[in-house]
């Protein structure tokens, strides 16, 4: 079965993915290879040199399969194909051994939950008609009231309005619904079907066996549903982080498909991985998902939602890291994806946003585990939140009447040079969604240019942090520190000393003196003092008497 190219598993006994960092490429939005204004495999292709030299250890593709994009891309058509806007499944190959030969594992996304309504199996479904094997695959049910004209329940959609659509039936008479909590693009498969279930498994087996290194799952914690679609009369929220007794959300079921992949990935050499998307409430909830025998890592959520707080970032860190390591796995560490508002927009904006952005970065590339990078935040990109309406494409947008904006502002393409839109995206095609002529100063190619840029930085500390043992996987010890600061200590004297707070505080009174500066997130006063917003990492010791000591 196929390796990593030239990645040598042997020399790290500890498996690749408890400490990597990987790079989220959202591929209608990343490079443009045949000038249509839309991402693609091959312009991936062509910057695969400039993700590896920003210093990360993997990267992670956004869905590329066959698709009539109503979800941009996660309402997937075919499994085992490349979108021919994408390009083909010879580009695929291409990338993924052009990843490998440059040392960078490839992670791609497999969407379980639903299909398209464009997939075989659902036209197959409505051609066949209510109690035929074909629906079983599905969650089909009759309605309620008098005339069925009613949902069979009351749950909603996370993109808005009802998750139930009715069908008409090959007779031209209004027949059954069947269930989408995503958009009506998207129907949700029936999980307790074995043909349901042996299907995914041919599925992992077919990308395992062209080589990629991982699968991230999306919406890891919603497979399996209530076997009474209980109503959920109130009592909980369609979207958001799911609470305990969700009626379809975070069910237990949903463990017996991840042992079963689990089983699949062992069977391939190279530390084959899996990622979960679980948006659960509950730590302890979300640590089942990562247990011995199920995935591997799942990303925090908390840590990304949590204030710009000293005292909530660190409630936050410990409850991951301690629930987390009471089943053996790593936190998998995130501030950004192609779902939520950038960070820098999230905390703050403008030149406060980058500041604590930048400290941000810092702060998650200094705690034990693994961390996630979404493409742009190494530019300090912020949230486009002008896009005229008429671009707009995510369904929330349709599905709440305008009333949500949706995730286009996060989505919009990269910029890579120049002085003006597509700023090399593309060579001369309008991109997809317009860029916002300021980015000039946020191309890629100006941040390399800059030793004080975004781009720089994450650089510089990638760079430190795979130098050291010290980084990444491993233990923290919290240093007695000021109010509105957060301090902590990693293996072989690194120190991680981050400002949160409103005034400056001095970091010389937590360490020993001779500590050394190893990376700044912005410029310091004077060697005494850390300005609002600011983290550094030092070469250093804790002062003696302080919890770490």
């Amino acid at each position: 079965m196929a390796g990593v190219g030239n990645l040598d598993a042997s020399a790290d006994p500890a498996p690749w993915w408890r400490d990597a960092v990987i790079y989220q490429i959202y591929v209608r939005s990343f490079a443009d290879g045949n000038d249509d204004g839309i991402g693609d495999l091959p312009g991936i292709g062509s910057r695969l040199v400039s993700i590896r030299e920003l210093g990360v250890d993997a990267v992670w593709l956004t869905p590329f399969y066959p698709s009539p994009q109503a979800d941009g891309g996660y309402d997937v058509a075919d499994y085992r194909d490349v979108d021919p806007r994408f390009g083909t499944l010879a580009d695929f190959d291409r990338l993924l051994s052009d990843a490998h030969e440059l040392g960078l594992r490839v992670i791609i996304d497999l969407v379980p939950n639903h299909t398209s309504s464009e997939h075989a199996w659902f036209r197959a479904a409505l051609a066949a008609g209510p109690g035929s094997p074909e629906r079983s695959r599905y969650v089909f049910r009759d309605g309620r009231g008098p005339e069925g004209d009613e949902p069979p329940n009351d749950w909603t959609s996370v993109f808005g309005g009802g998750a139930w659509r009715r069908v008409t039936e090959a007779d031209g008479e209004q027949g059954q619904w069947y269930l989408h909590l995503f958009a009506p693009e998207q129907p949700d498969l029936d999980w307790t079907h074995p043909g349901v279930r042996n299907e995914f498994e041919a599925i992992l087996r077919f990308w395992f066996d062209r080589g990629v290194d991982g699968f991230r799952i999306d919406v890891a914690h919603g497979l399996a549903k209530d076997a009474d679609l209980a109503d959920i009369d109130g009592r909980f929220a369609a979207s958001g982080p799911a609470r305990t007794g969700h009626p379809h959300w975070d069910q237990d079921d949903v463990h017996e498909v991840f042992r079963r992949w689990r089983e699949i990935s062992d069977e391939y050499d190279g530390d084959r991985t899996f990622v979960a998307e679980a948006w659960v409430h509950d730590p302890a909830r979300l640590a089942r998902y990562v247990r011995p025998d199920e995935l591997h890592t799942a990303f925090d959520f908390n840590f990304l939602l949590a204030p710009w707080d000293a005292a909530a970032m660190r409630r936050t860190i410990d409850i991951s890291i301690d629930t987390l390591g009471a089943v053996g796995a790593p936190s998998t560490w995130v501030l950004s994806n192609h779902d939520v508002v950038r960070h820098v927009t999230r905390y703050g904006g403008g030149s406060v946003g980058e500041r604590r952005a930048r400290a941000a970065a810092l702060l998650m590339l200094a705690l034990p585990g693994g961390a996630y990078i979404y493409q742009g935040e190494e530019l300090g990109l912020d949230e486009v939140t002008d896009l005229p309406d008429d671009v707009l494409q995510d369904p929330t947008f349709v599905r709440t009447g305008g009333e949500e904006r949706g995730r286009d502002g996060c989505r919009v393409p990269i910029p890579w040079s120049g002085d003006a839109p597509p700023f090399g995206f593309s060579a001369s095609a309008e991109p997809w969604l317009p860029q916002p002529s300021a980015w000039r100063r946020r191309t890629v190619e100006a941040a390399t240019a800059d030793p004080a840029s975004m781009r720089s930085l994450y650089r510089n500390a990638l760079r430190a942090r795979s130098s050291s043992a010290a980084l990444g996987d491993g233990e923290l010890e919290w240093i007695e520190s000021p109010d509105g600061v957060l301090a902590f200590a990693r293996p072989q004297d690194v120190v991680c000393v981050v400002n949160l707070g409103s005034v400056a505080a001095s970091w010389r009174e937590l360490v020993d003196d001779g500590a050394e500066v190893l990376v700044a997130s912005g410029a310091l006063a004077n060697e005494h003092e850390l300005p609002p917003d600011t983290a550094i990492w030092l070469r250093a010791r804790p002062r003696p008497g302080d919890p770490s000591a």
